[in-house]
């Protein structure tokens, strides 16, 4: 038997790859979650289902400190894949405050190491989800648990929504779409996180070994579906427009377009990594409907 590893997102599209390759290893997982009846149920975008890979379950809700007391009590490292993405709780109580708590109580009880899944340029993003993981961030470099951040550029899950835009018939880009991004599938992201555990810190970007502007993901997408591609060049006036409509609806609506809008303006390059081609990736998605 190998360390015990405590896994917070265990039910997310990373965290489910995590337990997964932990499990596969020989490691004793702990995986925190809302719920077991989900995560021992298939996780979307191929994600595995957890029943079988988990030895030890803990119920939480990271909006209230007192269900994360004492969670890595006794375990080696913690591995936190934990984040708002398509939820409707705020990004900084979850990705800066429930992780913050994971941390204190990772020191208290003296762990190894605290791998965080970050996201590349969250030191320059202005919506509230990259504020929040830039803050947890920089308060993991100062802890004595050795820190241990990930950069993904993106992952194959997020890049489905350009599919999913293609097969109503549309999809645009900002600009002329030159920016380039190399998204990481779930399972290769697993992968090198456990490669990197240690008592080393360290950083590290990373994304899969397809490199691609978004004029070229756009144009793959409407090739995978059979349509002609109707792309619509969105300038920078207009995305302000966006952000602007967006965050008088709801802070939500506003962040989830902040974040979505400032993707698509640099290029998120991390160090190929992995086997997982997307395209094959997509074409398995658009015949599975």
């Amino acid at each position: 038997m190998g360390e015990t590893v405590v896994v917070a997102g265990a039910t997310g599209y990373v965290g489910r790859h995590v337990v997964d390759a932990l499990a596969a290893r020989g490691d004793r997982v702990r995986a925190l979650v809302r719920s077991r009846e989900r995560a021992e149920q298939p996780g979307g975008f191929g994600a595995p289902s957890l029943a079988g890979r988990v030895d030890e379950w803990r119920i939480v809700d990271y909006r209230h400190p007192s269900s994360l007391a004492e969670v890595t009590e006794d375990a080696d490292r913690i591995v936190s894949a934990l984040g708002v993405t398509r939820q409707k709780a705020s990004p900084w109580q979850i990705d800066y405050l429930g992780n913050l708590r994971l941390l204190e109580d990772a020191e208290r009880h003296g762990l190894k190491s605290f791998a965080y899944v970050n996201v590349l340029h969250s030191d320059s993003g202005t919506s509230l989800t990259m504020r929040s993981k830039y803050a947890f961030s920089q308060a993991l470099t100062r802890s004595a648990v050795a820190p241990q951040i990930v950069n993904p550029s993106g992952y194959f899950s997020d890049v489905s929504d350009f599919l999913r835009m293609a097969e109503r018939g549309i999809g645009f880009t900002l600009g002329a779409g030159s920016s380039k991004i190399n998204p990481i599938h779930g399972a290769d992201l697993a992968a090198f996180i456990l490669d990197k555990l240690s008592d080393e810190a360290g950083t590290w970007d990373v994304g899969g070994p397809d490199i691609l502007s978004y004029r070229e993901l756009e144009e793959l997408v409407f090739r995978i579906v059979g349509r002609r591609p109707r792309i619509l060049r969105v300038g920078e006036g207009v995305a302000r427009g966006m952000e602007w409509a967006a965050d008088r609806g709801s802070p939500r609506l506003g962040n989830l377009a902040r974040f979505f809008l400032e993707s698509l303006a640099v290029d998120a390059v991390g160090e190929p990594f992995g086997e997982h081609r997307l395209e094959p990736y997509l074409r398995s998605l658009a015949a599975a409907g």
